[in-house]
């Protein structure tokens, strides 16, 4: 990884950390706050592979409120179970109620 994505990407993680328990944010909101609202992809691969365990990865959604297929061992199962025990609120559909829950980065 060079110095420059290295750099980006412990941004990202920063701003990770930040998230509250019980809250969460989205890839573009997160693409946002680090400078590019274009980035919403390249946030999802640094969380895809961070390497740090205190990243809470999990509190990042889709802006649909959509969960991660990427989660070990069962994907969106995973996700949402992380999130329901820090009490993430979810609509009837199975997404993230972002309208309850969302982060507003500070």
């Amino acid at each position: 990884m060079e110095r420059k994505e290295s750099s980006l990407f412990e941004q990202i993680y920063a701003l990770v950390r930040r998230i509250p328990e019980g809250k969460a944010a989205t890839y573009g909101l997160l693409a946002a706050l680090s400078g590019n609202p274009r980035r919403s992809r390249i946030v999802g691969w640094a969380l895809h592979i961070c390497p740090h365990a205190d990243v809470p990865c999990h509190r990042v959604v889709n802006r649909e409120g959509g969960l991660s297929d990427a989660f070990f061992p069962d994907g969106k199962e995973t996700h949402r179970a992380l999130l329901l025990r820090e009490g993430v609120p979810f609509t009837p559909d199975g997404r993230v109620d972002l309208e309850a829950c969302l982060w507003d980065g500070e």
